[in-house]
């Protein structure tokens, strides 16, 4: 199977192409966040590099949040455009889900979080099992103080990656068991490692129907929502 891979739902640009099990080429950019000008001569460059053509690939995989609402809309509008246009599968993958398997140690519990301002995170819990990440906490946009306390609750070691080092303090006066020392480059999302979680998913049924996982209302939405309390369970904005 020969797939594309693309993450842009937060500060990294990450594409990948793969060949089965086999990483054909890879790129992640951090100095910028021009997301939607260098994406697609990246793809374009990465595909040239592994010998393929569009035409040539079997499956599209998108990290498709949560995150930046802006990478997160360029990296999904781009792998559905794509898959649209080529007739792929597309697989979505949770862009935490990806950073949890980052740690390839069996039975670890891995906190993936990524700082969403105002003493919020986007966050979840996952226990990795046979090497994938699996649900514990499901990913949500919490506050950091209540995310934490559901943490503590399996009082076992937790890997904290992402911008956990955003609230350090607060997680070791927080948590009691030890938690893991880790490398900096497991704070970055593996591209290839979307690849590869997504060969094993079931694609999305409906391309053009597809929305990412956003977890929180966009800015337009909330100030709708605020001058609309009767209204509240409408759909304001069409998600892309």
């Amino acid at each position: 199977m020969k797939v594309l891979a693309i993450d842009t739902s937060n500060r990294p640009l990450s594409v990948a192409v793969l060949e089965d099990e086999t990483v054909l080429a890879t790129i992640t950019v951090t100095v910028h966040q021009k997301h939607a000008e260098y994406l697609l001569p990246e793809i374009e460059r990465l595909l040239g590099m592994a010998d393929l053509k569009p035409t040539d690939l079997d499956r599209i995989v998108v990290a498709a949040g949560p995150g930046s609402y802006t990478g997160i809309r360029i990296a999904v509008t781009t792998a559905k455009t794509l898959a649209s246009t080529l007739n792929l599968d597309l697989v979505a993958v949770s862009s935490l889900a990806t950073l949890a398997a980052n740690v390839p140690v069996e039975g670890a519990l891995v906190a993936p979080m990524f700082d969403a301002r105002n003493h919020n995170v986007f966050a979840g819990l996952y226990r990795i099992q046979a090497g994938v990440p699996v649900p514990v906490i499901p990913d949500a946009h919490t506050d950091v103080t209540a995310f934490l306390t559901a943490v503590k609750e399996y009082a076992e070691p937790v890997w904290f990656l992402g911008d956990a080092s955003h609230f350090s303090e607060l997680i070791h006066t927080t948590i009691s068991a030890a938690t893991p020392a880790i490398s900096a480059w497991l704070n970055l999302p593996q591209v290839a490692t979307i690849g590869l979680l997504g060969q094993h998913l079931t694609p999305v049924a409906d391309v053009d129907r597809f929305v990412p996982n956003y977890l929180r209302l966009t800015q337009a939405e909330a100030e709708w929502r605020a001058k609309n309390p009767k209204e509240d369970n409408q759909s304001y904005v069409e998600k892309i």
